[in-house]
């Protein structure tokens, strides 16, 4: 958990009082994973709101605020004038909702208040990431050993929940892409009941959740003997892969690193087969913080920031083959 001080987040918010009520940022400032509640800052306090449920939980993990009943957030919001809230967050009908409940408080929707401070991790907070990140590594080292004629793509994916869980993982951070043959041209395929067939070239991606934090790898396999295409693309990718990590660090623009991926792929003749982003920051969510594209804004990566490199082409009706690690952004 993360015990910002009211004045630090206002000061960033720019507000008189800030309303927090997504779930992944409440578990990031009281470490409570729960279904509803709110936290609301004002210049004088923090104060966690939460129904019956979860109060002896909430009472047992947050500090730095207090906790109070959820009935009680409507009579501390009948005595603040104006208050910030998530713009990501809150929806219309519940921003009406508040309108005709809280009639003395004006909401002013605030972008990427928490996702601001959510981007650099302290020491805690990469301690579960790199665990989440040592399982992932090791659901990829099993695979090779389950790649057998007939095995089917779901049965691959039911393989690596199954691994992750033994692995005392909390499960998978987001469905596992695995693609046989031609459906690796799909960047985000769906598992089929395709069957594997001898000479198909396998794409998996995959990442382990470990107590909240979230891993992110892609890897690919070959059961043949590769093509000349394929062997071309492959080194495509492991360079342009390779460079974009060494260039890593904190001040890099993300457009740069986009830029200088894309131009080794030009190099090799396959840019146009790169049809996504670079990578995205990851924690908490699969993917949060930045974007590493020239089609979103410009941003400094930040020291202790997590994100993914991973190049990829992809040929229609063919094969794609995408790279992926996760990169702890140094000084």
């Amino acid at each position: 958990m993360h015990p910002l001080s009211s004045k630090t987040l206002l000061r960033h918010a720019k507000t008189p009082a800030f309303l927090v009520t997504n779930l992944t940022n409440i578990r990031y400032l009281t470490g409570a994973e729960v279904s509803a509640g709110a936290v609301l800052f004002t210049p004088r306090q923090t104060q966690f709101f939460v129904d019956a449920r979860y109060h002896e939980m909430a009472a047992g993990l947050a500090t730095g605020c207090t906790v109070r009943p959820m009935d009680d957030l409507t009579k501390m919001l009948e005595r603040i004038p104006a208050c910030g809230c998530e713009a990501e967050t809150v929806t219309l009908a519940q921003k009406e909702r508040w309108k005709k409940g809280f009639r003395s408080t004006r909401f002013f929707p605030k972008h990427g208040v928490v996702a601001h401070f959510r981007r650099s991790k302290d020491s805690d907070e990469l301690r579960r990431f790199r665990r989440a990140q040592q399982i992932t590594h090791e659901l990829l080292k099993r695979l090779p050993a389950t790649l057998r004629t007939g095995v089917t793509e779901r049965e691959i994916a039911w393989k690596l929940l199954e691994w992750a869980r033994s692995l005392r993982a909390d499960g998978l951070a987001f469905d596992p892409i695995v693609a046989f043959g031609s459906h690796t041209s799909r960047p985000h395929h769906h598992p089929t009941t395709r069957a594997l067939k001898k000479g198909d070239i396998v794409q998996i991606d995959v990442g382990a959740r470990f107590e909240g934090y979230c891993a992110d790898q892609s890897a690919i396999f070959f059961t043949g003997r590769k093509t000349q295409q394929q062997e071309r693309a492959l080194a495509a990718v492991q360079e342009a892969k390779r460079e974009a990590e060494r260039m890593v660090r904190a001040g890099v623009s993300t457009h740069a690193l986009d830029r200088m991926a894309r131009s080794i792929l030009k190099k090799h003749g396959v840019e146009e087969a790169f049809s996504h982003s670079l990578g995205h920051g990851v924690g908490l969510e699969i993917h949060e913080g930045v974007t590493l594209s020239q089609l979103r804004p410009d941003e400094k990566l930040l020291a202790s920031e997590i994100i993914t490199i991973e190049p990829g082409v992809y040929f229609p009706g063919k094969f794609g083959i995408r790279l992926e690690d996760e990169v702890i952004v140094r000084e």
